[in-house]
């Protein structure tokens, strides 16, 4: 990809920056168009924000008790989207609403109702009231304290870093060109005053090059006001940071296939506690932040919130140290001057086009990411006088498609290319091998992921190729030696490298950690 860029001669039809779910969205949409892309990323893709979700592709229940049908339709229809285009990676998951009080079956009961007739033919499952017996067969560790009974419905999970990756796959086999450790510092503009182009360092090696540009699109997610005043020193800020965490739990503490919806928690946020990876995963929690951070770390009173909160439902409850792995991500979320605290204001995407012609785009979900970069795409192809092309995302399938991926078991994340997995273990047995008794991963994994990947660091592959940080920290930091000896392999790098990367990797994960 690098060489790429380094004999081009030609301006680009779209430069993005960012390579979250938002600008890898944008670089598959732009590039199936047949527009030639080029999508930079500071440090991974996915480092930031999109590798730290709920794990959910929703169509935001919480969203319709607040009014915002729309966005509700819209997230309902782009989530079947999703599910038919990538099903080796989004899959149904039943989600259960305990209640406790005699008035909230019939609330939610008629509210998610309402839900399922908005999907439409997007439906993943018909909700349905449980009696209690119901509940405690389909939730055997929940509070049975005063338990009436509940609610049940249907929505989607996935694994946000892994479909990320195999979206930015699909954006090359496309003809794009997507570049991670390539930070832009600085953006050019012609006589005009139009945006042209822009300056990136290779973090690597420490090049700088220059790339021209027909249009440039924002889509640094939390740090997108950065990009924003590269362009206009005195862009005033779009994005009002919010900080969500989870923490990761044994299996035992939800042994079973269905999630906990908890819709109403003293922060006003929806907590979730669902399967994962064979882990169980709760979270979110809603604390505004000051400025966006590219490794966030989860505050104290988030940690004991998350806690009390599963407490109140779960007949074990969990305590410090039951918890396995702590991560925290940033919400790029869009002012909103009247709004009292994060979690009034909009989940909606924003378009915004500056006097110099740069377009950001920001705000959204994950469930959204599609929709939003079509948005986007044609904004930019109208800005940059590109031939009129129809967005071909509705019905193109992501890399790695294919339907009956659980046939692969642990591997069936990586959808069709599990079969290259495998005869990478064919070839040699000790690949088969599990990285930690505690995790699922293999060392064939490892050697995929620098090998087709872009994996470049000891991070890239414990946090985002495999889910390993995510799952168990301590885990993760056992075989982080192991992983660094193989990469050097693969990399041909030394001693010094390989020091280097244990010693920073041990440095991230430290804050993963419940001390």
């Amino acid at each position: 990809m690098l060489a790429r860029v380094e004999r081009r001669e030609r301006a680009w039809d779209i430069i993005i920056v960012g390579g979250g779910a938002s600008g890898v969205g944008c670089a598959v949409d732009a590039a199936s168009r047949g527009f030639e892309v080029l999508l930079l990323e500071q440090s991974d893709f996915g480092k930031g924000t999109s590798s730290r979700s709920t794990k959910l592709v929703h169509g935001g229940v919480r969203y319709l008790e607040q009014g915002n049908v729309s966005l509700v339709m819209e997230a309902l229809k782009e989530r079947g989207i999703l599910r038919q285009n990538a099903p080796h990676l989004v899959h149904d998951l039943a989600f259960v609403v305990p209640n406790y009080d005699w008035w909230e079956m019939p609330f939610y009961g008629v509210g998610l109702k309402i839900y399922d007739l908005l999907a439409a033919k997007y439906r993943f499952g018909k909700s349905k009231i449980l009696s209690k017996k119901e509940i405690l067969k389909r939730l055997p560790t929940i509070k049975t304290e005063g338990l009436r009974g509940g609610v049940i419905y249907y929505d989607g999970q996935f694994d946000d870093a892994r479909l990320l990756i195999n979206l930015a796959k699909t954006a090359t086999e496309c003809g794009g060109s997507v570049l991670n450790y390539a930070r832009v510092f600085g953006l050019t503009k012609n006589a005009k005053g139009f945006i042209d182009g822009l300056n990136f360092v290779d973090e690597e090696s420490g090049r700088v090059f220059q790339a021209r540009a027909k249009v440039v699109i924002n889509a640094g997610g939390a740090f997108c006001d950065a990009i924003r005043r590269m362009s206009d020193d005195n862009a005033k800020p779009l994005i009002s940071p919010s900080q969500g965490i989870h923490l990761v739990f044994r299996r035992e503490f939800l042994p079973t296939e269905n999630a906990i919806m908890i819709p109403h928690t003293t922060d006003g946020r929806v907590l979730f506690a669902i399967p994962w990876h064979s882990h169980t995963l709760v979270g979110t929690t809603d604390t505004p932040l000051e400025k966006a951070e590219l490794e966030p770390r989860a505050l104290e009173e988030e940690i004991e919130f998350i806690l009390e909160t599963a407490g109140k439902y779960l007949h074990k409850p969990p305590q410090r140290k039951d918890v396995l792995s702590v991560f925290a991500g940033i919400r790029p979320l869009v002012k909103n001057g009247g709004a009292r605290n994060t979690a009034a204001l909009s989940r909606d995407h924003l378009i915004q086009i500056d006097d110099a012609g740069l377009i950001t785009l920001t705000g959204g979900k994950w469930t959204t990411y599609r929709r939003m970069a079509e948005d986007c795409v044609n904004q930019a192809a109208v800005l940059a006088r590109l031939p009129e092309k129809d967005c071909r995302t509705k019905d193109l399938k992501i890399h790695g498609f294919i339907e009956n991926a659980g046939q692969f078991g642990d591997l069936a994340v990586y959808g069709a290319d599990a079969l290259e997995i495998q005869k990478l273990i064919a070839a040699d047995k000790s690949l088969g091998e599990k990285l930690h008794a505690d995790l699922p991963y293999t060392f064939a994994e490892v050697v995929w992921s620098i090998r087709n990947e872009a994996a470049r660091t000891v991070e890239d592959v414990l946090a985002r190729r495999t889910r390993a940080l995510f799952l168990n920290a301590r885990a993760a930091i056992e075989i982080a030696p192991k992983v660094t000896e193989i990469m050097a392999r693969e990399l041909e790098k030394d001693k010094d490298w390989i020091e280097k990367q244990i010693g920073e990797f041990n440095e991230t994960a430290e804050k993963y950690l419940i001390r």
